[in-house]
């Protein structure tokens, strides 16, 4: 059988290329005839940059910026064909580098993304991707802005700072002073949602809990995104904030259209990079998977547009997620099978450090049964 392995990261417990590795050792352990075909993905989140460097020539790029919390921390982008970049919002700002008693979007800021975009275009790239799922930050990609060059002032002529909490005293910006080299570059920005900036479902109102917003931080990060987003609109003349994708990443999606930057689906950008489609034609079956998937995974996430490649060439597609939570009907509509790695009654503490065994375990039984019908 030819098999291709496309999953998407387990977060917290393995890489979307730790995924492939393990469900590849399971594959041919059943039978080292099998033609395993890896293809890891990502939807702008994290491992975006991880599954570029597997797809093609690159190399990691360290580099020194200001993490969310406004502390200097060391990370890394990727340089692909020595002009393009590809930086992980979620290694710059990211959720997972914020304690869970630390989450407060009024204290966290995109500076350092800013930083990183900047870094690039100090070695000479001419063409950057940006990946802004994961982040911890709601503050409209301020401080993303002020580290490129824009400036903003308070009803009192001060420059403000670049944090959640300071989209509150924003009356006034430029752009006159946004660095210039941005006008030349080409910007991507892979984003896995279609929120707008603000309203119902805007970046604060969705995305804002799970950064640690209170229902009052919440209402007043919407006012104020609203104020900024009609202030920044009207300094580049031209309404932005209810493109789709401008409300992700807690307003960075805007922040980065409004710099020139197109918005893509993160996961289908991600395909076409790594040739994904020209695989599927004579494949037996795609495996594909997750932490968790329900239903938002048929929406703009990596294992939802795998199995939309795969059915268009007729190949079954197989969901081996963390955790399947939800409707599983809906994701049988597109999924031939979901499954769960977890086979026993486990914490998610347990789950999440047994991952790989249970991968591997997982695996093995599917591909078993798949097996017995096409040999």
């Amino acid at each position: 059988m030819k098999i291709i392995l496309a999953p998407d990261s387990f977060k917290g417990s393995l890489t979307a290329l730790e995924v492939a590795k393990t469900m590849e050792k399971a594959i041919l352990e059943i039978n080292n005839n099998h033609k395993v075909v890896m293809k890891p993905m990502a939807d702008g989140g994290e491992g975006t940059m991880e599954a570029m460097l597997v797809s093609g020539k690159g190399r990691k790029v360290p580099v020194r910026c200001t993490g969310p919390l406004g502390e200097k921390i060391e990370t890394s982008y990727a340089i692909l064909d020595s002009s393009k970049a590809v930086i992980e919002m979620a290694m710059t700002s990211g959720l997972v580098q914020v304690p869970e008693n630390m989450r407060n979007p009024d204290f966290t800021t995109t500076y350092g993304l800013g930083e990183v975009i900047r870094d690039a275009l100090d070695k000479g790239c001419t063409s950057i991707l940006i990946g802004i799922g994961g982040s911890a930050t709601n503050d409209g990609g301020l401080g993303m802005l002020l580290a490129l060059g824009m400036k903003a002032w308070n009803e009192k002529g001060v420059l403000v700072e670049g944090f959640g909490k300071d989209l509150r005293e924003v009356s006034k910006v430029t752009f006159k002073d946004l660095d210039p080299r941005l006008q030349k570059v080409e910007l991507k920005v892979a984003c896995d949602v279609d929120n707008p900036l603000c309203g119902s479902t805007g970046a604060s109102k969705v995305f804002g809990p799970q950064k640690g917003a209170t229902e009052e931080q919440i209402q007043q990060f919407d006012k104020s995104l609203e104020n900024y987003g009609s202030l920044i609109e009207k300094e580049i003349n031209r309404p932005l904030k209810d493109v789709p994708g401008s409300g992700a990443a807690g307003g960075v999606g805007f922040a980065l259209l409004a710099i020139g930057a197109d918005i893509l689906s993160g996961a289908e950008l991600l395909a076409k990079v790594i040739g994904l489609e020209e695989v599927m034609e004579g494949a037996d079956l795609v495996i594909t998977g997750e932490g968790q998937s329900d239903v938002q995974t048929l929406y703009g996430k990596a294992p939802g547009y795998v199995a939309s490649l795969a059915n268009k060439y007729g190949v079954p597609t197989v969901l081996l997620s963390g955790a399947l939570i939800g409707n599983f009907d809906v994701l049988r509509e597109r999924f031939s099978g979901c499954f769960s790695i977890v086979n026993k009654p486990l914490s998610l503490k347990e789950s999440m450090e047994q991952a790989k065994p249970l991968l591997h375990e997982q695996t093995k039984q599917i591909v078993h049964f798949v097996s017995s019908f096409c040999l």
